[in-house]
């Protein structure tokens, strides 16, 4: 190996949520860890005063993952908005169910934290590891030698990992170059994100309607931790492309008019709206998430439609479970790179993610078909299980993030009080 050729134990490339839980989830081990990503997560002081439109819906799940890496404090300091109720309706028909925390015994169903709340607080946590190491470059290429994986950065700088791990999105720059192979197609929809103020509060309550063209969601978020009856919410709208860019053209006050009318005024009138993004959907599953020597996760192993807010979660505990089959490696001596090991990973992760895949799927085309007859039956549907308790519970668990092999990382008891 020539003395330019820096080895490391661990490369994440992505400096996302994902890389970083990544990364942090392994530090404890004797380990040497580099990411590297061109656009290193904005610190508060660089933040706009308007809310990120970009936003998560973090299960327990998540949140215990969060609380044991340390970085759940820093994230209350800012802005996190937990929801204790769901209500979720169709516009089409009659059909509607609700989901209450107190159903599960739980004191919240999750929290809707905007994602570069989260991304700040892990990045502080990374910058204070003693076997973490940020640059700030991106990647290049990425090379097989006769001692593995070579990646060559965009100064020409070449790192030899041990193991490569690819949480760069899905857009996955890694994954396309080793040609994972997907599973990829179209929804024809684009979502339109934006944070908006309503006459009402929402009362911690996310809420989704299923409107012909896709859900509209609303989230409810918080000017600070332990705001009482804040009016403001984060919104996700999933229509059609023109749709889509027919309300990025209109004012604010014709799209809070328009808005008000699709949501039926179930918080009154939209008094505000902060600036309008829009991003295409689509579906993307590898075929393999592991290859000798490399591993995908998140987005870069797995995009899914935003109507449930799972893709996060996904991509979260992605990280715990690669990061305690690494643990079990350097415990048994094993080398990061033994496919072995990567396969376990794969055998624990891609069934629980094709089963959320799946689900989050049927959802979308049983909401997406407007035939007469389907609707009644779904909206019959929605109206039986909102009477059983024992099932929604189960939904609910799985929702949260407490159900299926969960990693030690997410089982660790939540705080009594928040």
């Amino acid at each position: 190996m020539t003395p330019s050729v820096q080895p490391v134990d661990v490369l994440i490339v992505g400096a996302g949520m994902a890389g970083l839980t990544m990364a942090l989830a392994v530090s404890h081990l004797p380990l040497t860890i580099r990411i590297i990503d061109p656009k290193p997560p904005q610190t508060a002081q660089q933040w706009s005063p308007q809310f990120d439109p970009r936003v998560s819906a973090l299960t327990q799940a998540s949140e215990s993952m969060l609380r044991n890496l340390g970085v759940w404090p820093g994230m209350e300091q800012h802005r996190v908005a937990p929801f204790l109720d769901m209500d979720v309706w169709d516009r089409e028909g009659t059909g509607n169910i609700q989901f209450c925390a107190r159903e599960v015994g739980a004191k919240r169903l999750g929290c809707i934290v905007e994602n570069r709340v989260t991304s700040a607080c892990l990045f502080e946590q990374v910058q204070q590891a003693d076997n973490i190491e940020f640059q700030g470059l991106g990647l290049a290429r990425v090379l097989e030698s006769d001692c593995g994986w070579l990646v060559e950065l965009d100064n020409g700088e070449q790192i030899a990992p041990k193991l490569l791990i690819a949480a760069d999105g899905a857009r996955s720059r890694v994954r396309d170059q080793l040609g994972f192979r997907c599973r990829t197609w179209d929804y024809g929809q684009q979502a339109l994100v934006t944070t908006v103020t309503t006459e009402k509060p929402h009362g911690d309550c996310a809420r989704q309607v299923f409107l012909e063209t896709g859900p509209l969601a609303f989230l409810p978020l918080r000017q600070t931790t332990d705001q009482k009856r804040s009016q403001i919410s984060s919104i996700v709208w999933t229509t059609t492309p023109d749709q889509a860019q027919t309300l990025l053209a209109k004012t604010d006050g014709e799209f809070c008019k328009e808005l008000g009318f699709a949501f039926e005024h179930r918080l009154g009138k939209i008094l505000e709206v902060e600036s309008r993004h829009c991003f295409p959907l689509q579906q993307n599953h590898a075929v393999d998430y592991v290859m000798p020597g490399v591993a995908l996760i998140g987005d870069a192993a797995h995009s899914i439609h935003p109507l449930a807010g799972q893709g996060i979660n996904m991509g979260l505990l992605d990280a715990a479970v690669l990061a305690e089959e690494i643990e079990r490696a350097v415990n048994l001596e094993l080398p990061l790179e033994d496919f072995s090991v990567l396969r376990r990973y794969q055998r624990r992760r891609k069934p629980q993610n094709l089963l959320m895949m799946s689900t989050m799927e049927g959802f979308k085309r049983l909401f997406g078909t407007g035939l007469p007859p389907l609707r009644v039956a779904r909206n019959m549907g929605m109206s039986l299980l909102n009477g059983h308790t024992l099932i929604k519970g189960q939904i609910l668990s799985r929702a949260m993030g407490l159900e299926g092999d969960l990693p030690q990382l997410a089982r660790a008891p939540l705080l009594a009080d928040f």
